[in-house]
C-alpha cells in the first residue's frame, strides 16, 4: 500500500496563483486522467473488475509497484469498448483539464491500439476523438493534440500497428509518436524504425524512457528514437553525462513527481530528482501523467515543484511557460498562453 503524500504543500497565496494559473499539460494520458466519476460510469456501462463505486475506485487504485499500476490501467483501458466511450472519455477529460486546472492547451497521450483490439475500429477510433477535440475547444476553449502513444507491453506488433494508424489514419491533431507502458524488458532500440518512420513523415518523437530503468535508457531514447523531449527521464540523475548534454541539447524532460512517488520509481518526493534536474540546467516541464489514479492534479504538481524548487509565483510563472515554449501548439495559440500567463503573473493573481 501507498503511503501519504506529504501535506506540507505551499498554500494560501501561492495555492490561489498556481489554482488560477494558464497551463500547458504536456504529459498526460487519455485514460489515466479519467476522473472516479468518468471512471465509474464506464464501469457502470461495463460491468467486471473495476469498480463503479468512487469510493472503491480509490483503493482500487493503490498501487504496490509499477507493475501491479500497468495491471490496473489495462484493467481501465478495457472499460473504453466503443467509439461513444471514447468520445464520452475525451470530451469530460478536456472538460476537468480545463475547467479544474485551467489547462488552456494540451497534448494528450492516447493508446489507440488498445481501443482497436477491444473492437473499436481505427476509422471510428479517430472520429471519435477529434469530434471531442472540436466540441472541446468551442465549449472550454481547450486546444488539444495528440500524441499516439505505442503500448510497449505488446512489443513490436503494437508497434506496427501504432505506426500503422499515424501513416494511414492520422487525426488532424496528431502530432508525436510515443512510447509507454513497462520499460524493464522492453528494449528501447527495438522501436528505431518506427520513430525514424514517424519523423520522416514529419511527426515527433516523445517516448517515456528512464522511469524505471537505468539512464542507458534514456540514452537510447535519444540516439536511436530521436528523442525531442523524454518522459520522466527519472534515472537521468544518475548520469551527470547525460544531465551535461539533456542541458546543452535543450532537449526537456516530462517531470510526474506524484506519478514517479506512486509507482515507486521514486521513493519519496523528498528524494526526487527535479532540483537535479535543475541545478543541471535541464529544461523541465511539470506533469500529472494518470492524474486520477495517483490522487493527483496539475495544480498539485506545481504545487509540489514550487515546494521541492524552492519558487515563489514568478517561479512557478517560469515553469509554465517553459512547457508552452517547448510544446508542439501552433505559434498562435503558444503566444496566446505565454500572454495569459504573462498577465496572471501581472495581477498578482494570488491575493
Amino acid at each position: 500500500m501507498l503511503s501519504a503524500m506529504p501535506q506540507d504543500l505551499p498554500t494560501g497565496r501561492l495555492d490561489a496563483f498556481v489554482a488560477g494559473l494558464p497551463k500547458a499539460e504536456l504529459h498526460v494520458h487519455h485514460v489515466g486522467s479519467a476522473s472516479p466519476r468518468i471512471v465509474a460510469e464506464l464501469a457502470q456501462r461495463h460491468p467486471g473488475v473495476v469498480p463503479a463505486d468512487p469510493d472503491a475506485l480509490a483503493e482500487f487504485f493503490r498501487f504496490r509497484d509499477f507493475a501491479h499500476f500497468i495491471e490496473l490501467y489495462l484493467a481501465v483501458v478495457d472499460l473504453v469498448r466503443t467509439p461513444e466511450d471514447v468520445r464520452l472519455l475525451t470530451y469530460e477529460v478536456a472538460r476537468e483539464l480545463a475547467t479544474g486546472q485551467q489547462v488552456r492547451y494540451a497534448e494528450l497521450t492516447c493508446t489507440p491500439h488498445t481501443s482497436v483490439l477491444a473492437g473499436v475500429p481505427i476509422e471510428a477510433y479517430t472520429e471519435a476523438i477529434e469530434d471531442a477535440r472540436v466540441a472541446a475547444e468551442r465549449d472550454f476553449g481547450l486546444v488539444l493534440r495528440w500524441i499516439y502513444d505505442i503500448p510497449g507491453e505488446l512489443g513490436v506488433p503494437g508497434a506496427d500497428a501504432t505506426l500503422g494508424y499515424l501513416l494511414q489514419h492520422a487525426p488532424d491533431a496528431l502530432v508525436a509518436l510515443g512510447l509507454g507502458g513497462p520499460e524493464i524488458g522492453v528494449p528501447r532500440p527495438q522501436f528505431q524504425p518506427h520513430f525514424d518512420a514517424a519523423r520522416a513523415a514529419g511527426f515527433h518523437a516523445i517516448p517515456h524512457a528512464g522511469e524505471t530503468t537505468g539512464p542507458e535508457t534514456v540514452w537510447d531514447a535519444l540516439r536511436l528514437l530521436g528523442a525531442e523531449r523524454v518522459g520522466h527521464g527519472t534515472s537521468a540523475a544518475q548520469d551527470p553525462a547525460l544531465l551535461a548534454h539533456l542541458a546543452e541539447q535543450g532537449i526537456p524532460l516530462e517531470v510526474c513527481p506524484s506519478s514517479n512517488v506512486a509507482t515507486k520509481a521514486v521513493a519519496s518526493l523528498a528524494e526526487h530528482p527535479l532540483p537535479a534536474f535543475v541545478e543541471a540546467g535541464v529544461r523541465v516541464t511539470i506533469n500529472s501523467d494518470d492524474p486520477s489514479m495517483f490522487g493527483t492534479s496539475l495544480n498539485r504538481e506545481y504545487g509540489i515543484a514550487a515546494d521541492l524548487l524552492h519558487l515563489d509565483e514568478a517561479g512557478v510563472a517560469d515553469l509554465a511557460r517553459t512547457a508552452v515554449e517547448v510544446s508542439f501548439a501552433p505559434d498562435d495559440v503558444r503566444r496566446r498562453v505565454l500572454a495569459e500567463i504573462d498577465d496572471h503573473l501581472a495581477a498578482g493573481d494570488g491575493s
